[in-house]
């Protein structure tokens, strides 16, 4: 039998889940290690199966898994159009099936998915900001899998995880809009450039020169920055070549 993960304690938790914000390239990657590293820290009872479920504008997505098993899980779920992860999200509440055969709730996932193989099922919501809300899905194959002490392990890590979850979507917006002032001003740069050249070239004002790019890049159906950058191009090349332009 493969040896069980011990519980971390809470502080160890937090550590790691800012260690993934921080080594992770991007959101989706952040979202595997989290499904997966739940997963780990949660088997303690046998192995479970761990997804992250997103809602937004009324439709679920699930964003990550430990395991592929989970998908149909989910979707079963999502087909029937209400279960414990729905509910977990709707009620922002802990939602635990200690045993899916008794489940008298969502009778027609319960039955779905106790068919698949699955015992017990535990749902804690995920806490985020704006329109989305997400959920930590737990799956066993063991009925009564968890235990008093999971839930509250799950509970706390749900709220360490989600805290990592929205600093990592934070950090992941500061980073495209670092990208998007980059590339504008790269663009800008290079408008700037194109419009010296022409106005050497054609010996004419900036604004001239300004109108005669925009004429280059509508009589070329080419975007404007990329009409700049083949000139600012061909002037690196060789100083004593420009293009030429005639109104």
């Amino acid at each position: 039998m493969a040896q069980q993960a011990k519980p971390l304690p809470t502080t160890a938790i937090a550590e790691h889940l800012q260690d993934l914000v921080l080594q992770c390239d991007d959101v989706q990657e952040l979202l595997n290690e989290l499904a997966a590293f739940s997963a780990a820290r949660l088997s303690t009872r046998g192995e479970v199966l761990c997804g992250v479920t997103l809602l937004r504008h009324r439709k679920a997505t699930t964003v990550a898994n430990s395991d592929v098993r989970v998908l149909p899980l989910d979707e079963m779920q999502y087909g029937f159009g209400d279960g414990p992860c729905m509910t977990a999200i709707r009620e922002s509440a802990t939602i635990h099936v200690p045993n899916l055969h008794d489940e008298s709730r969502w009778p027609g996932y319960t039955a779905t998915a106790w068919g698949h193989g699955i015992g017990s099922i535990l749902s804690v919501p995920l806490p985020l900001e704006g329109e989305a809300n997400a959920a930590l899905n737990i799956y066993s194959t063991r009925t009564h899998a968890f235990s008093g002490e999971d839930i509250e392990t799950a509970e706390i890590y749900a709220g360490q995880a989600s805290k990592a979850l929205r600093l990592a979507v934070r950090v992941a917006q500061l980073t495209d809009d670092k990208k998007n002032l980059v590339a504008a001003m790269e663009s800008r740069t290079a408008i700037d450039v194109a419009i010296g050249a022409i106005m050497a070239q054609n010996r004419c004002s900036q604004e001239s020169a300004f109108r005669i790019l925009k004429i280059a890049s509508s009589t070329r159906n080419v975007k404007l920055r990329d009409v700049a950058t083949s000139i600012v191009a061909s002037v690196s090349k060789d100083p004593d070549i420009f293009t030429h332009f005639d109104n």
